[in-house]
């Protein structure tokens, strides 16, 4: 007869033992979250606090200085909040966007053969990663306050352009039907460009045979909404600015907040992402680029084909980082006044009493916004990523 496999007591058994910790930490973790809740909440209730939401559907009573959307001082605070929102989402979005640009370019630049072009590359990037953003922010808004004039003696340096301590007012085209057939053609030409981008590289897979999929592309992209402009008549009427009492109507204005606080975010992460961008490139070897052009292909096909597929591999993991830096580093807008999520979630507490509530929202707005970053571009690298047979 085979003998029976003598039983181990649980306690012996690493993973049943194992099992039993897990239970019991997050038993420890969920009697601390309980007391931690049930403590506030009695405390509140004590002091006559309201607690939970409703707060967001009563009348905000102050003004934004800055919205997207239309709103006023009788709107509620769950608008306000929105108008906030709305404000952080803007600035961090335009500011990835020119980021990514200036960043890209500084890094490649500062890997130029041209001494004084890499040197003033490498000068930038030092001295912008050494001073500390908030700083950054002071100098810039100051720069409108204490450098430039009153509305009155505002600063012209080109027909349409103002400069004042109100901010940067330009012309823009004036409203024209032609404009929303533009837009429309531009993103449909986007979505072609795409989709031939795709086609071009099966077929070069296939055959061998490249195709100029940027030239066309910007072809389209520029060709369609020229069309649509030429067939509308090609308007060229222009909303200029122009000084009505104390400040400018018509145009676009930015204000200084705006201004110093896009410009702080985007000088000082561009200098990481110019690092990340040129530490990618550097990881291919050399030995890539001379057999890419020993086979005839020419600078920009090497950049394009060869150099960036491999050094994305190194690039977007870090630059994701710094993406959603610079979206957690746009709440220092309160710094110098503009109205983002944080500075208006601070008034409504002011006003509501309403802290932990504030708290919470702010910290979900920010895990939303840096949730959706990280998940797009994982999507992205998992999309640059090479496949290797």
């Amino acid at each position: 007869m085979s003998k029976q496999p003598e039983k181990v007591p649980f306690w012996l058994d690493p993973k049943k033992r194992a099992i039993l910790f897990q239970i019991a930490v997050l038993g420890i973790v969920g009697l601390i979250g309980y007391y931690l809740v049930s403590n506030t909440v009695f405390n509140l209730k004590r002091q006559s606090i309201a607690t939970g939401f409703s707060f967001l559907h009563k009348e905000s009573s102050f003004e934004i200085g800055e919205s997207l959307i239309s709103y006023s001082a009788a709107s509620s605070y769950g608008k306000a909040l929105i108008v906030g929102a709305l404000n952080t989402l803007e600035v961090s979005f335009i500011g990835i966007v020119l980021t990514l640009i200036l960043g890209t370019f500084v890094g490649i630049v500062r890997l130029s053969t041209n001494w004084l072009v890499s040197k003033l590359a490498g000068i930038f990037i030092e001295f912008m990663q050494d001073i500390p953003v908030l700083l950054q922010l002071f100098f810039w808004y100051a720069i409108f306050y204490d450098s430039l004039p009153s509305p009155r003696q505002a600063l012209a340096p080109i027909s349409g352009l103002i400069l004042s301590n109100r901010g940067i007012a330009f012309a823009v085209p004036a409203a024209n039907p032609a404009h929303k057939y533009m837009l429309f053609f531009f993103f449909v030409a986007c979505i072609l460009t795409y989709f031939i981008r795709r086609w071009a590289r099966r077929r070069q897979e296939k055959t061998g045979k490249y195709f100029p999929t940027f030239r066309v592309g910007l072809a389209l992209i520029i060709g369609l909404p020229l069309i649509v402009w030429l067939l509308f008549g090609a308007p060229t009427k222009m909303d200029v600015p122009k000084l009505v009492g104390f400040n400018f109507k018509g145009g676009l204005t930015l204000s200084p907040e705006f201004v110093a606080l896009l410009l702080g975010l985007v000088l000082y992460t561009s200098a990481f992402v110019a690092e990340v961008v040129r530490a990618g490139i550097q990881s291919v070897s050399r030995g890539q680029r001379e057999a890419a052009m020993a086979i005839g292909l020419r600078p920009s096909q090497v950049l394009n084909l060869v150099i960036l597929p491999q050094a994305l591999r190194v690039i977007i993991p870090p630059l994701t980082s710094q993406m959603l830096n610079l979206t957690k580093n746009s709440s220092l807008a309160v710094a110098i006044g503009f109205p983002d999520f944080v500075s208006v979630a601070n008034t409504t507490i002011n006003q509501t009493g309403q802290s932990i509530e504030g708290v919470a929202l702010i910290m979900a707005l920010y895990l939303i916004f840096s949730l959706s970053t990280s998940a797009f571009m994982n999507w992205y690298n998992k999309k640059a990523a090479l496949v290797e047979r």
